[in-house]
């Protein structure tokens, strides 16, 4: 297994190309300090220069999971192009997931609050312990989550994302997975063997085809009605030329198993 690692960010990827990213600043709880921030905007320039790289999962060492910016060093700011100069690092760096051209898996073993929430909310999928909890509670502090509200508002209900922002309220596993914040939950210690299910069965499919159907998703929730649907149209039409797609409608004709390596620029 290959190794990146930095101070406060383990970077590894198998032979399969499923790179596995640890926050591992456990002391503080695994907060996106700047040198976080760098790490990880550097790991994905790396995921996305890799043509063999399938997913990406990204978990933490520590009690939690992570728990946002680093208020101790944001309050000893008293400069706001500091301030701006933070959170904009931070939206690069969740933009980047969001452009990835492969799945971004969230391992939660713990609790997830402020940024560290949108960080499980910019994950394409999240599988979470039993015990982990989710917030956005800077409202306690007299500061709204008003980044993690883009992320947040993208995955739940409006009104259920609004309850968490003003109340700081803090919400358990099970719940998370009703409101759409994450996609399964189950006991700690089963959870690294639900996160690689999750990584088998999207390494069973056409990266490409995920690659097309990942960009086009979160490029039409933006637009209008019209304007999405010509989005996924053209992307439908592509896709369908494309080889591995090819392969899957000969396959399915013949009736056997499309075999993915047919076309597929592994």
């Amino acid at each position: 297994m290959k190794t990146l690692n930095s101070d406060v960010l383990l970077h590894q990827r198998d032979a399969r190309g499923v790179h596995y990213w640890t926050l591992n600043d456990p002391s503080r709880y695994n907060v996106l300090s700047d040198e976080m921030l760098d790490q990880m905007i550097t790991a994905s320039k790396l995921v996305a220069a890799d043509p063999t790289s399938r997913a990406v999962v990204i978990g933490a060492e520590g009690k939690a999971f992570c728990a946002g910016h680093d208020l101790k060093s944001m309050a000893a700011q008293t400069d706001i192009a500091a301030h701006q100069a933070l959170f904009a690092k931070c939206s690069r760096m969740m933009l980047g997931l969001m452009q990835l051209p492969v799945p971004v898996i969230a391992r939660v073993h713990a609790i997830a609050t402020a940024a560290g929430c949108q960080l499980v909310a910019q994950a394409d999928l999240a599988v979470a312990a039993e015990a982990a909890m989710f917030g956005v509670n800077g409202i306690d502090i007299g500061l709204f989550c008003s980044t993690p509200s883009v992320a947040l508002t993208r995955n739940v209900g409006i009104k259920a994302a609004m309850e968490m922002l003003m109340t700081g309220d803090f919400i358990p596993a099970q719940e998370a997975k009703a409101r759409g914040l994450v996609n399964r939950v189950c006991p700690a210690e089963d959870l690294d063997a639900e996160v690689e299910q999750w990584v088998q069965r999207l390494l069973s499919k056409p990266k490409e085809a995920i690659a097309m159907g990942k960009a086009l998703v979160y490029q039409q929730r933006e637009a209008p009605m019209g304007a999405a649907y010509q989005m996924a149209a053209q992307t439908m039409a592509v896709n369908m030329m494309h080889p591995v797609a090819q392969e899957g409608a000969q396959a399915f004709v013949q009736k056997r198993k499309p075999d993915w390596n047919q076309g597929s620029s592994h």
